[in-house]
């Protein structure tokens, strides 16, 4: 654990690893200390995120009318390069799984499956949001991704921490799906900035952007424990997630009945809608979700792939 930067600090630690710097006028007094009674600190990591948008780096500052800004502490554009954004504590990483807070503290991997959201991650994170809509299709600027990696150096070279002190939102937090690129990847390219002086270049490939995806088998078992399991009991979050987002989307499932990571009765008729609309019958449209069916939800919607 580590004391937080400073706002002189991380100026100074961005800019000697190459980054030119935009300061949004107020960021160094911006965050949620006061409002919330806690301070920053101390730090263990830090977070990459995409904003599943675009032009948003005024929302980053300011918020939403659902959650106070700042939302990171940097924000990072398609073309419009790296912002401050907020200094101390920002809404930006919510409860996150404190196996993976405590793997990133100890430098351990690979991280544990972020499979309960139990520990403020805005106490002891800095986060960094990526001008990107996050939907597998986006493409991520070679500059840009470059300016991510730097971002990350800078913090890790600042307090003597690894790569292994780097996590994506869709590792820490059950049900996220950000960034929509590797995590290993980037990792393995803030290790390869790590490895030469502040300010020297290395080459960093253009990411492409990746579709989620979901575990087969472990959707399975929720569909067929979470019905009958007491209420808000929850067996594999991002998934299930996952597809309910697609079934919504689609018109099969209201909205109001997903997001909450259960795979309860009422999704399990939702899918069965959907295995029916595919031609199965009887038994073959029960409502667990298949391979067949499942890929075919994934490719229709977009939102994620199958693994077995």
């Amino acid at each position: 654990m580590a004391t937080p930067m400073t706002a002189d600090q991380r100026l100074a630690a961005y800019k000697a690893e190459g980054l030119t710097v935009h300061e949004y006028p107020g960021w160094r007094t911006h965050n949620r200390d006061t409002a919330t009674g806690k301070t920053f600190g101390p730090v263990v990591g830090v977070l990459i995120h995409h904003t599943a948008g675009h032009n948003d780096k005024d929302i980053c500052y300011k918020g939403r009318s659902d959650l106070p800004g700042p939302l990171c502490h940097n924000w990072l554009g398609q073309t419009a390069g790296l912002w401050m954004i907020g200094q101390g504590r920002a809404n930006h990483a919510g409860l996150v799984d404190g196996d993976v807070v405590r793997a990133l503290m100890a430098e351990k991997s690979p991280l544990p499956t972020d499979d309960r959201a139990d520990t403020d991650g805005n106490d002891v994170l800095y986060g960094l949001e990526i001008e990107n809509l996050g939907n597998g299709k986006d493409p991520y600027p070679a500059a840009q991704y470059r300016q991510a990696v730097l971002w990350a150096a800078a913090h890790c070279r600042h307090h003597g921490w690894t790569e292994k002190s780097v996590a994506g939102h869709k590792e820490v937090q059950p049900g996220k799906i950000d960034p929509s690129f590797d995590m290993d990847d980037f990792r393995a390219d803030v290790k390869k900035q790590l490895a030469i002086k502040p300010g020297g270049t290395t080459a960093v490939p253009k990411p492409t952007p990746s579709t989620p995806r979901v575990d087969l088998s472990r959707l399975t078992a929720a569909a067929k424990t979470d019905p009958g399991a007491r209420q808000g009991h929850v067996t594999y979050m991002a998934g299930t997630n996952l597809t309910e987002a697609a079934l919504v989307k689609l018109g099969y499932l209201s909205k109001t009945y997903a997001g909450d990571g259960s795979f309860g009765s009422t999704t399990v008729t939702a899918y069965g809608k959907w295995q029916q609309h595919l031609g199965y019958r009887g038994a073959d449209a029960n409502g667990i979700p298949g391979k067949a069916s499942l890929t075919e939800l994934g490719k229709k919607t977009g939102l994620f792939t199958v693994t077995p």
